[in-house]
């Protein structure tokens, strides 16, 4: 049997405003944005080179879904973005204006900074040491 996490659900504010940051500004793909009726659609991005699974944009609807924008992790880091060059993409997504909540820092299995994106979640950028 072969498994994958194939998509991770990510509460937003605004389909449009959300594709805006994860395809304009960080440089994802925008896989599907399909119309689903009643103001619902199925917006899905990957990262750039991603193969391991993408995120299903989700429009709030409602109380409960509006009060989970950007705490749907209670706010600890979420999130986990690899890259194979943490300087290249940290200088280019601090230049279009990502807020980052710290300087990069070294641990144990690599390279790492928080960030959030525009809805408030919380973000690692991190490029893994070699032998991850």
């Amino acid at each position: 049997m072969t498994q994958q996490l194939f998509a991770t659900t990510l509460v937003v504010s605004d389909y449009d405003a959300a594709i805006a940051f994860y395809v304009g500004t960080l440089g994802f793909t925008l896989d599907q944005d399909v119309d689903l009726g009643g103001g619902k659609r199925w917006v899905r991005v990957t990262p750039p080179g991603g193969s391991a699974g993408s995120l299903l944009l989700a429009r709030a609807v409602g109380p409960e879904q509006e009060a989970a924008i950007g705490n749907q992790t209670g706010g600890r880091v979420g999130f986990f973005l690899s890259t194979d060059d943490f300087a290249r993409d940290h200088a280019a997504m601090t230049a279009a204006g990502v807020h980052f909540e710290e300087i990069p820092r070294n641990e144990p299995y690599g390279t790492v900074a928080v960030w959030r994106d525009p809805f408030g979640n919380r973000w690692d950028l991190i490029e893994f040491k070699s032998s991850q």
